[in-house]
């Protein structure tokens, strides 16, 4: 994932700064797509890789901070920098709250905008890195059998083999072979790794019986 070519969405009504932000991008070898509303972005299919959102504060139609708030909604949110001509504080603040990563006022320097667009970049990679590892997680845990599922719940709760057994009204043999079938399933070296692997993936729906 970490090799995938990354884009920067601009979305700017002035077609001077769109295509200036776009050559500056491209001068440096960054993809980038460019809008002339809100509207149009939301339009447009996007592709499967880390992106980030150059962004003016002032569109017809649906205003910027209108295009964070729907994207904070949806299922792929995106890194944004906000630009303007008619920065104000209120609304630079509303939009760092609402998780903008830089907010600049026009003009505004070449290396403060690339150096704003990489480090969202990044944040955009490291943030689908980390969601494709809780997704596998999530995948071994569901692999698991609900009877699996229960002697792994307990097992990272802090309780024994007995004390499991003596929980779920079986033998202690048994629990030994489940914890056996999850430590496997899960890739799982030690209890101390399943228990965090099982508080990174969060709570998966259960497997199978």
């Amino acid at each position: 994932m970490t090799g995938t070519p990354s884009v920067v969405f601009v979305v700017d009504d002035d077609r001077s700064v769109r295509e200036g932000v776009k050559r500056l991008l491209e001068s440096r070898e960054i993809q980038a797509e460019t809008f002339a509303t809100a509207e149009a972005f939301l339009a447009c299919p996007r592709p499967d890789a880390p992106a980030c959102l150059v962004l003016d504060i002032q569109l017809p139609g649906a205003g910027g901070l209108d295009l964070q708030h729907a994207l904070n909604r949806s299922a792929r949110t995106l890194p944004i920098i906000f630009i303007t001509g008619h920065g104000d504080v209120p609304r630079s603040v509303q939009a760092m709250k609402a998780g903008a990563v830089e907010f600049l006022t026009k003009p505004f320097r070449s290396e403060r905008l690339l150096d704003a667009v990489r480090d969202a970049l990044a944040c955009d990679r490291a943030d689908r890195e980390a969601r494709a590892a809780q997704d596998a997680l999530r995948a071994r845990v569901t692999s698991l059998t609900r009877r699996e599922r229960d002697v792994m719940d307990l097992l990272v709760s802090g309780l024994l083999n007995k004390q499991v057994a003596t929980r779920l009204g079986i033998a202690e043999i048994t629990v030994k072979v489940r914890r056996a079938a999850v430590m496997r399933k899960m890739r799982a070296p030690s209890l101390v790794d399943l228990a965090r692997m099982v508080d990174r993936a969060g709570a998966p729906p259960r497997g199978r019986t």
